[in-house]
């Protein structure tokens, strides 16, 4: 088998890792469908099992054996990964289930013999099914919204599985109670934002904001758990095989994934910045949720170059070339998405319906998939001027969203796109404007090519080694800068990072910060210090495997750890988001320093570049904005329980509301602006400004000025860091 190689590849998250259970989600529903129905593993599907189980079994990092031990770990995964709220299984049933096939699983995958977890997975359909079926009955009746002494615990991810059908069913009965709550206070507000918007429409930002359908929260419940029940008829094969093999690649750690059809599409895309399509974005129709709408078209796509797709079409239908039309009223985007990527050269017929159309005006338009390159997803730069002692200052902004590579492309001898090229015409273009310094603004990066990251390493320093690499029986290699001492950009630099910031984004920010050739600010990074090859040539569909491990030139891991910046910024995510509370994360360790030569002294004014910081960002109303926010967004996290009373869940919203807005306003006042009369005003503004951002290309959309306050002090903190240097020559 052919393994190519892709250090640190994009993570995305899949159903069986980051699982959102799908009684949250809001599906629109008009009827119901049976929910019986059999599913069987495909010959294909039954080999790629064979094959994955084998390779993770014999080389993954880990040597951990797929033993009686690793098979019940995998079976426990696979449980959480369908019912993470333990509340659709019985405690008898996952004991039996764990007696039947606990020890065995292993072997079993080994096998190719999917029975065992294709027998669970239908009894989880089954459930499920019972599950919306007596919510739909429960809405017939009348219920109590008025429980003072009644709650319902938020976080059951630690929880038992439930006794018996009484206690679930009194633990289904006080979710739907909470959710009629929290839907009649959203229809009260949302008839308050309507009320707001009419008063001033100014607030749209020219957006055309429709209201949502005018349902009562009973039939906004009963739509969707009817929906609900029929997308279960709609389960394939493919849905059981993504979350039996993602539980048992992520009993070994967070970033071994597989990724049926659908889903490698989407690795491919994000670590080639093409994809294989008709070139257009779609999303749900704001005001009703039965319709996905197209957003934007891709120049030069087949949609745009056939004339016929406009923006604001709503799609409902999609037929594969020679099969039926199939109706997708209702349907979630994702699900939409699936039917119309398919291979280059394929045909795909779109039904399309225009705005305000009736359905006999529906059009069918034949399109032929192609390859779309996304040309606004790559590298941007940009320059911000600041002000201080009354000259102003220049610096480049790099904008780099992910390390990517069309690796297919190149080892197909044809042009392919690649980070490391769109950087060094960057650097070359940001110098010729004389900008004092360069940001490398690396927030929210997922990660990519490690080849790449190497070369961009290269770009900055004069030479050395710029990242060490560990596999699973302990042999290192040291990537070297190999461009004989070339060095495009020799200038000032700063790095910003997030937590968001993973894998090849922590191996530049580390490099940088361990030759002392920049300031490396933000926040600390996620901690995915470990390396994947892509295995692209299963029998069906991709997975990545970790085999490696990333440590740093002076020897530390950047697994679990991270990078930690020179400066500190606030952080705007949850710690939750990180490798550090990942199940199943690989350890920080530490091996020998690789021989490198600092190129740059910062270390010694750390403390004075600290605090220079933290004096401007004290006063800063963005920053002030985002501290608050923080502060609110603990607060609820730390609720584990909600009250089933309405008028003390409103009194609870409202109080948060109004902190909320209290700090918005704040922030408006300080920077010029007019404050919001009321929370409704504030929340229709801020649908203006998503609608109006929405329908702009990425490198289009102006940055937002809590986003912009990062680049501006980081702007400063150069300058800090130059007037630090001067003083001490």
């Amino acid at each position: 088998m052919k393994l190519q190689t892709i250090a640190c590849a994009v993570a995305i998250a899949t159903g069986g890792l980051f699982f959102t259970h799908t009684i949250n989600q809001a599906i629109a529903a008009t009827t119901s469908a049976p929910v019986s129905q059999t599913i069987q593993p495909t010959q294909e599907q039954a080999l790629v099992t064979r094959q994955l189980s084998t390779l993770i079994d014999r080389t993954h990092y880990l040597n951990m054996r797929l033993d009686a031990d690793t098979s019940a770990r995998i079976l426990d995964m696979y449980f959480d990964s369908l019912d993470p709220e333990h509340s659709l299984f019985l405690a008898s049933e996952i004991n039996q289930y764990k007696k039947q096939y606990g020890a065995t699983l292993g072997a079993a995958l080994k096998a190719g013999d999917l029975s065992g977890p294709y027998a669970i997975h239908a009894k989880y359909r089954q459930r499920l099914g019972e599950f919306y079926q007596y919510m739909l009955d429960e809405l017939k009746k009348p219920q109590n919204l008025n429980q003072p002494n009644a709650f319902i615990d938020t976080d059951r991810e630690k929880a038992p599985f439930f006794a018996n059908k009484a206690e679930q069913e009194d633990y289904w009965h006080k979710m739907l109670v909470s959710q009629l709550i929290n839907l009649n206070i959203s229809k009260e507000e949302d008839q308050a934002k309507q009320k707001a918007l009419k008063a001033d429409p100014t607030l749209a930002d020219g957006q055309n904001l429709a209201s949502p359908e005018d349902l009562t929260p009973v039939q906004t419940l009963t739509k969707r758990y009817a929906r609900q029940l029929e997308r279960i008829g709609r389960s394939k094969s493919d849905d059981v095989l993504e979350k039996i093999l993602n539980s048992m690649t992520l009993t070994y750690d967070p970033h071994s994934n597989y990724f049926p059809p659908l889903d490698a599409m989407e690795l491919n895309r994000q670590t080639t910045l093409q994809l294989e399509g008709i070139g257009v974005s779609i999303r749900p129709e704001r005001g009703n949720e039965d319709y996905t709408k197209i957003e934007t078209i891709v120049e030069g796509g087949p949609a745009s170059k056939s004339g016929q797709v406009k923006s604001g079409d709503r799609i409902v239908g999609v037929a594969q070339d020679g099969d039926k039309m199939v109706d997708v009223i209702g349907w979630q985007s994702s699900e939409i998405v699936g039917l119309i990527r398919g291979k280059r050269g394929t045909k795909v017929t779109i039904k399309l319906l225009g705005p305000g159309a009736s359905m006999s005006q529906a059009r069918n338009v034949v399109l032929t998939r192609d390859v779309i390159q996304e040309e606004d997803a790559g590298v941007r730069t940009r320059t911000v001027e600041v002000s201080r002692d009354g000259k102003k200052h220049l610096y480049g902004v790099l904008e780099i969203p992910s390390f990517y590579l069309n690796y297919r492309a190149r080892r197909a001898g044809n042009e392919y796109r690649s980070v490391a090229e769109d950087t060094a015409k960057a650097l070359k273009e940001l110098s010729a404007k004389k900008v004092e310094g360069i940001i490398v603004d690396l927030r929210n990066n997922p990660g990519g090519s490690l080849e790449e990251v190497s070369k961009m390493i290269g770009q900055v320093i004069k030479s050395g080694p710029v990242v060490q690499i560990r596999d699973g029986n302990g042999n290192v290699s040291v990537f070297q800068d190999s461009d004989g001492g070339e060095q495009l950009y020799a200038g000032p630099m700063a790095v910003l990072i997030n937590l968001a910031s993973a894998s090849a984004s922590e191996i530049y920010s580390a490099a940088i910060q361990d030759y002392g050739r920049g300031i490396v600010i933000g926040s600390t990074t996620t901690g995915k210090g470990t390396a994947q090859v892509q295995l692209d040539s299963l029998a069906y569909g991709q997975a990545t495997l970790t085999q490696r491990k990333f440590y740093r030139v002076t020897g530390g891991s950047t697994q679990n750890k991270g990078v930690i910046p020179d400066v500190k910024l606030v952080d705007i995510y949850d710690e939750e988001f990180g490798e550090r509370k990942a199940k199943n994360a690989l350890k920080w360790d530490t091996i020998p320093t690789a021989p490198f030569k600092r190129e740059g002294i910062v270390q010694p004014y750390i403390a004075d570049l600290d605090q220079y910081s933290a004096q401007r960002v004290k006063l800063d109303p963005q920053f002030k904005y985002l501290e608050e926010r923080k502060a609110i967004a603990q607060k609820t996290k730390d609720q584990k329980k909600l009250v089933l009373d309405i008028d003390k869940r409103k009194a609870e919203l409202h109080a948060l509301e109004q902190s909320t807005l209290d700090s918005e306003n704040e922030r408006r006042k300080a920077t010029g602006q007019k404050p919001y009369a009321n929370w409704e005003s504030y929340q229709a503004a801020l649908d203006g400004l998503a609608e109006a951002r929405a329908k702009m290309k990425a490198n289009q959309r102006p940055a937002l000025p809590e986003d912009e306050a990062f680049v501006t002090e980081a702007a400063n903190i150069l300058m800090d860091y130059a007037k630090l240097q001067n003083a001490n020559k």
